[in-house]
């Protein structure tokens, strides 16, 4: 009797929580139009221009949507900072994908003050551990990258395996090589089937490792409420998962995120892929890191630019003892395997949402 009641109890607390959860979606699809768009001008005097600069930036890729960044606004520069308080010690020990992520930011950034008018010309700063981007005024250039900024989005989905024409593989390349910074493409289905043991091995090893799994769940925002509340962070819809209550989504957790579910799931993503992106910078130090994180955004951009979808598959390059393997297998002379990507045709899913421009930027 006892029991028959308290699972009714349950049934009614969660049937109301789906309610609330349906009438927050609304509220979270206006925060996504408000956060990912173009600014109504571009014609803007530099104090302005600069927090639009900004808030470019801000919709970067970046790891776990941590959103890892803090932007110092001067007269004429921006100096863009990590915040070491959203850093991912277990995923992310040496804050590699810290940097790479500050790159991407830089990127944007770049691409984004084209249109404004602006020359932006990005230095590493070793000493303040971040990127200072020094601003110039220079004829307004409106690019098809600009343009992709807003409609860009890692798509963990799977893609419907088209191959893609060699005169975009060529556009793709151009635009993920950079300074220091190579990108190998792989297009072959051995290829991809040889990169997808690396990518099992990895995830398997990250399913096992108790803290990997608890940093990620902490990042993981289950329901339409904590992902506007939050404005950070894996929105589950974002991920191809359904929105739930967050009581009910970490209730299920375990049960579902499993080894072999996860294993099965980018078996059939990596394989519906037109190909692989891995990209080896020849310095394995934060500067390097950046630069990566700038060729990464810049592939990203152009993949969008051209009607593709791109998700980050990093595994390989996330665990020490498979990172060693991959980079034998790549064949790039001791040199560490910085980022990897797969690319294709694919569905568009929700977007994730960014902190306002506000919360990032720190006083002068």
């Amino acid at each position: 009797m006892a029991l028959t009641a308290g699972a009714g109890s349950v049934a009614i607390g969660g049937a109301t929580a789906l309610v609330m959860n349906a009438q927050r979606r609304s509220g979270y699809e206006d925060a996504i139009n408000s956060t990912w768009r173009h600014s109504d001008r571009t014609d803007l005097p530099l104090s302005w221009a600069r927090r639009e600069l900004v808030r470019y930036a801000s919709l970067a890729a970046n790891s776990h949507n941590t959103q890892p960044w803090q932007f110092r606004l001067s007269d004429r520069s921006i100096l863009v900072l990590s915040d070491l308080s959203r850093r991912l010690p277990s995923v992310d020990p040496d804050d590699h994908h810290l940097f790479a992520s500050l790159g991407c930011a830089v990127e944007n950034m770049i691409q984004a003050a084209r249109a404004f008018g602006l020359r932006a010309v990005p230095s590493y700063d070793p000493v303040a551990r971040g990127i200072r981007v020094e601003l110039d005024t220079a004829p307004p250039e409106r690019t098809d990258l600009f343009d992709a900024i807003p409609r860009r989005q890692s798509t963990r989905a799977v893609y419907d395996g088209r191959a893609v024409p060699p005169e975009h593989l060529r556009l793709l390349e151009a635009a993920g090589n950079g300074e220091g910074v190579r990108m190998l493409l792989f297009t072959e289905r051995q290829q991809r089937e040889d990169i997808l043991s690396y990518l099992v091995a990895g995830n398997s090893a990250q399913m096992d490792d108790v803290a990997f799994v608890h940093e990620l769940r902490t990042w993981i925002r289950f329901s339409y409420g904590e992902a506007i509340s939050t404005r950070d962070g894996l929105f589950s819809k974002s991920t191809g998962s359904p929105a739930l209550p967050g009581w009910i989504g970490r209730l299920i957790f375990s049960a579902v995120f499993t080894k072999t579910a996860e294993n099965s799931k980018y078996e059939s993503q990596l394989r519906s892929s037109a190909g692989v992106a891995v990209f080896v910078s020849d310095r394995n130090e934060p500067a390097g890191w950046v630069e990566v994180g700038r060729c990464c955004q810049r592939l990203a951009l152009q993949a969008t630019a051209l009607r593709l979808r791109h998700a980050f598959i990093n595994q390989p390059v996330e665990v020490a003892a498979v990172r060693g393997q991959f980079a034998t297998y790549l064949g790039i002379d001791g040199r560490r395997p910085d980022l990897v990507m797969r690319f294709g045709y694919g569905p568009e899913l929700p977007k994730s949402l960014r902190r306002p421009v506000e919360q990032v930027i720190l006083e002068a």
